[in-house]
């Protein structure tokens, strides 16, 4: 739809339309303490990993902050243009394809957003716009779905994969706040912190779309769909345990190999427990557990990571 067409059918200000749509598709009231966290621990990851005492200045860390926020709120505004045909189609509830705002409103809207963090991290530390560039060329090659739509909708498992990339290099930005910005070389055991990045991030990606059977839409890819309802949560399953003994050998790199050895195994078994529900008896309830505890298995994994071994450090360090 038209920004024309759109204005006419909500004649409501830019500013009004848009907080209704990040409610509905971007809703900054969950997003910015979860990337606050998710920015703050893979910093003090790569800081506690590489020795240095203290944080990352309070100035840089604001606008990685930011960055990675803008980050996630482009990979939203992405997913709206390569879906559009689908949610018009299929979805027509949705902000978009009911004319709440145009995609090309957005577009302005992502890339001012943008250009205002590239020019903070400019400012701040303008290697880090190596980093940028390449969550940017990844996202952009995501939108095109890689230039092989038709085979990626048909391999579920190649889609995933590659949509999940997106992760890690997120995460090569942030923990890059502390390293990149320092002229550092990448500290020891980044690969496996990242790696955990890219299978929390499959973790989400697949418990948000496990459905039972009545809950499944004509034109809604879900795993459950692709795979069936036993697959899909065993999948799931799988993708948890792989996490837990990554994250694992990430903690060890971080000194809290032994306290992470108690609390991965807990904590997975407590993620698990909705998965284990819907093997059961696929509903509606279990489905939603299982989405519900993907995302709480990911924050924790993350303070856990690097909140947990910088904080423990500083109380060492009294």
């Amino acid at each position: 739809m038209s920004t024309r067409a759109a204005a006419a059918m909500h004649p409501a200000p830019l500013a009004a339309r848009l907080l209704a749509y990040q409610r509905e598709r971007f809703p900054l009231a969950a997003y910015v303490p979860l990337i606050t966290v998710f920015t703050f621990s893979a910093a003090a990851y790569s800081r506690v990993a590489r020795g240095e005492p203290g944080f990352v200045p309070g100035g840089r860390f604001a606008v990685g902050a930011l960055t990675a926020l803008v980050f996630f709120f482009l990979l939203r505004v992405l997913d709206e243009h390569k879906d559009a045909e689908v949610d018009r189609r299929y979805r027509p509830e949705l902000p978009v394809p009911r004319g709440l705002v145009s995609l090309a409103e957005l577009r302005r809207i992502g890339g001012s957003a943008l250009a205002v963090v590239l020019l903070l991290n400019l400012v701040v530390a303008p290697v880090l716009l190596w980093a940028c560039l390449a969550v940017a060329a990844w996202a952009a090659l995501m939108t095109k779905e890689f230039f092989v739509p038709e085979w990626l909708r048909a391999h579920p498992a190649a889609y995933l994969v590659t949509h999940m990339a997106i992760m890690p290099m997120i995460d090569g930005y942030t923990t890059g706040l502390d390293w990149l910005a320092e002229g550092a070389p990448a500290p020891r055991g980044l690969w496996i912190f990242l790696l955990v990045t890219f299978l929390n991030g499959v973790v989400i990606e697949v418990g948000r779309k496990i459905r039972p059977p009545e809950g499944e839409r004509e034109g809604v890819d879900t795993y459950t769909g692709a795979w069936g309802t036993r697959a899909a949560p065993r999948v799931w399953l799988a993708v948890l345990a792989a996490t837990a003994a990554s994250a694992w050998l990430a903690a060890r790199e971080v000194g809290i190999g032994p306290a992470a050895a108690v609390l991965l195994p807990v904590g997975a078994a407590l993620a698990a427990l909705p998965a284990l529900r819907f093997l059961r008896r696929p509903a509606p309830g279990p489905a939603k557990g299982v989405e519900t505890a993907s995302g709480a298995w990911t924050i924790a994994m993350y303070l856990l990571l690097g909140a947990g071994p910088f904080l423990a450090r500083w109380i060492a360090n009294g």
